[in-house]
Formats: structure tokens, C-alpha cells, sequence
């Protein structure tokens, strides 16, 4: 193989798999259990809140805002909750970031039929970036360093070259062979980094074609592992080793960070899980006790599933008529548990607790009566 030249198309990118000794060394399965294990106690803490909505319209929104913050598309937890259901509302950047929640939402319908293929990933990118795209056709795609400038690749040029890679690429994910799930997760997100089909919008489809293909292996039932929170934590790591495999055929280290970044991140998404689920249990109870006239356990799971609330959708979730959902609203917030926002003409409810919980590093949330805890396991209610 010829020696990497960044100022070329790198048209000898090798095709997949690579040498078995390079990707499954002691190490490296060794991890793969650890990441395993963590993988099925999500999936466990997910089961565990009585209806996954809860979890589906929040996880995957941490998600979209990291993932697009990775390419410097900056926007924030609450405008994407605020405008989840009204996104013509919303800026540029928080829309481009509702899209990649879309897009997700749309992979994995599909990812649980078993399609991980190359048209799944052109419709997956055409919907991130809102128009109709196709592999790319034209050269002079160059990727360089963000704080130097300096050239660092030349992917590969040429539609038909391109097609046949990611053809490669799709026969890998899909085949029967005996390496684990997780190593070709992360061999094969190299590999579409690396072709890098499109002209824009590359990392956050091979981001999300990451968690759909945890989704078509069976190991997630639902996209709500927050993966990009470690890509975050370590961006220069990630950019870095993926270069690595590049240059040097450096495999093992770029699998290590892979494996450790699902471990720690099922680990600390399964905490956020827990806390939640504690959390509506306490709200429940308290609501409970302070207006058991207006209690109902379906009022208090939609504060969770919209933590920017709107009557109707009190309405929709068949709670209550116009009128006394807007009664009911408006006691809640009386109460301590919403707080009332105005967003132009709109009057929105707002859930402080849970917005606090989903958006804090900590896992921790603080009493109705005022006692803050110091984790979220002591706050623990019994249903």
C-alpha cells in the first residue's frame, strides 16, 4: 500500500475487514465485555420507566445537540426542547439540530427492519441537512485541522470510487462474521468517516449510523444512547485516533476509545435513567398529595414527556379538555412544579427540575420540600 500522502485523494483506503490481529487483540475483547455489560444495564434501566416516551423525546435530544456541537452547530437543550414541536420557530442552528432528531427517529424504524445500508445513510444526511443529496461527485473535498489550518486528509475521489467503498462497507456491517458487534461499530465508523460521501453533514450520519447499528443488533431497543457526550469530552482524542488508523493503520487504540466511550456513556446514561425515573416518582407522589383533585399519574408523565409544555399537549395526551388542562397547568405552577414562559404570543410551562436533571452532568435533583440530595439513588420513592 502506498504511504499516506494528506494532499492526495486517499483512493487506497483499504477495504474492510482489517486483519484480524489489528482489531481483536486481549485488550481489546476484554473491553468489549465491560462495554456489554454496561450496554445490557441500560437497556434494563430503560425498561424500568412505564412508558419509553419519556426517554425517546429526551435522550435523543441531548444527542442531536452534541452531535451538532461537535461540528460547531451551537445551540441549547432548552430552545431544542422549546421548539420540538414548532421548529419553524426556531434558528438556524437549533432546527439543524431537531433534524438530526428526526433523522434518528427515522434510522431506527428502519434499523429494526435490518436496512443499514447506503441509501439509509444518503436519506439519513439528505434529512440533517434538509435537501435531496446524493454521494458526492465533485473533488477538492479537504479536511483540515480547526485550530491550525494545516491539511490533515484528502478523502477519497470519484462517485463510482466512493459507491464501491461504501458498498464494501455496507457488506461488512451486514455480514455473518464472528467479530463482535461493538469492534464493527467501531471499525465501520472509521471506515464512512473516511470515504466521507458527502459534502457536508459526514460525522453526524456516521454518528447516528453508530447507535442505529446498535439498534438493528438488538443490544438498544430505542436511540437513546447519548454516545456524542463522550466525542464531546474528548474531542481531540476522537479526531486524533481516527487519524491514527489513517496514517498508521493504528486500529487498537481508535477501537479502546469506542469501547470505553459506550461504557462510560451506558453507565452514565443508565444513572440519568435511574434519577428520572425517581424523580417522576417523587413529582408523582407530591402532585398526589397537594392536588389530589387534579392528580392523575397521565398528567405527571406528559411534564416528562414535554418539559416545555403546552395545553394541548395535555389535550393530546387525552388528560384533560382545553379549559382544565390550562386550569391544571397553571395550579401546578402555583405549586412549585412549573413555572410559567412566555414565548412570544405563546404561553409555555416549563418543567425546572426535569430540565435541570437532563441537563446537569450530575445525576442530582432537590426535593419539592427543599432537601437537596446527594445523589439521585437517596431521592428514591416507591411507587
Amino acid at each position: 500500500m502506498a504511504e499516506f500522502d494528506p494532499n492526495k485523494p486517499y483512493n487506497d483506503l483499504p477495504l474492510l475487514p482489517p486483519p484480524a490481529e489489528q482489531i481483536e487483540s486481549n485488550d481489546i475483547l476484554k473491553q468489549c465485555i465491560k462495554a456489554r455489560v454496561a450496554l445490557a444495564e441500560l437497556k434494563q434501566a430503560a425498561e424500568l420507566i412505564p412508558n419509553a416516551a419519556v426517554l425517546v423525546n429526551a435522550l435523543p435530544l441531548l444527542e442531536a445537540r452534541a452531535s451538532s456541537e461537535i461540528e460547531n452547530i451551537v445551540t441549547t437543550t432548552d430552545k431544542l426542547f422549546e421548539f420540538v414541536d414548532i421548529d419553524d420557530k426556531a434558528d438556524a442552528a437549533t432546527k439543524e439540530a431537531l433534524r438530526y432528531r428526526t433523522a434518528l427517529f427515522e434510522g431506527s424504524k428502519m434499523a429494526r427492519q435490518g436496512m443499514l445500508t447506503t441509501d439509509m445513510a444518503i436519506q439519513i444526511c439528505s434529512t440533517i441537512k434538509d435537501i435531496e443529496l446524493d454521494i458526492r461527485a465533485d473533488s477538492g473535498t479537504k479536511l483540515k485541522n480547526r485550530a491550525t489550518g494545516e491539511l490533515i486528509y484528502t478523502p477519497p475521489t470519484g462517485q463510482e470510487l466512493l459507491l464501491q467503498k461504501l458498498e464494501n462497507w455496507q457488506n461488512f456491517m451486514q455480514g455473518n462474521s464472528e467479530i463482535d458487534p461493538l469492534i464493527k461499530m467501531a471499525v465501520q465508523h472509521y471506515q464512512f468517516e473516511a470515504i466521507h460521501p458527502f459534502a457536508d453533514g459526514n460525522g453526524r450520519t456516521g454518528r447516528i449510523l453508530n447507535i442505529l447499528f446498535l439498534v438493528e443488533q438488538g443490544l438498544l431497543d430505542t436511540p437513546i444512547l447519548y454516545l456524542s457526550r463522550h466525542v464531546i469530552q474528548h474531542k481531540s482524542d476522537y479526531y486524533r485516533l481516527l487519524l491514527d488508523v489513517t496514517r498508521k493503520q493504528a486500529w487498537g487504540p481508535w477501537i479502546l476509545f469506542i469501547l470505553n466511550g459506550v461504557e462510560e456513556t451506558c453507565t452514565w446514561t443508565t444513572e440519568k435513567i435511574k434519577a428520572i425515573r425517581e424523580l417522576m416518582q417523587h413529582t408523582s407522589q407530591y402532585v398526589q398529595e397537594q392536588l389530589p383533585k387534579t392528580y392523575s399519574w397521565e398528567l405527571v408523565e406528559a411534564l416528562f414527556k414535554q418539559p416545555y409544555c403546552r395545553i394541548g399537549n395535555l389535550v393530546a395526551a387525552g388528560v384533560a379538555k382545553r379549559q382544565t388542562a390550562s386550569v391544571y397547568l397553571k395550579q401546578l405552577c402555583e405549586l412549585g412544579v412549573l413555572r410559567e414562559y412566555k414565548s412570544g404570543r405563546e404561553t409555555l410551562f416549563i418543567h425546572p427540575k426535569y430540565i435541570e436533571l437532563l441537563t446537569g452532568e450530575e445525576n442530582v435533583w432537590v426535593y419539592y420540600a427543599g432537601v437537596e440530595t446527594e445523589t439521585a439513588a437517596s431521592a428514591s420513592v416507591a411507587h
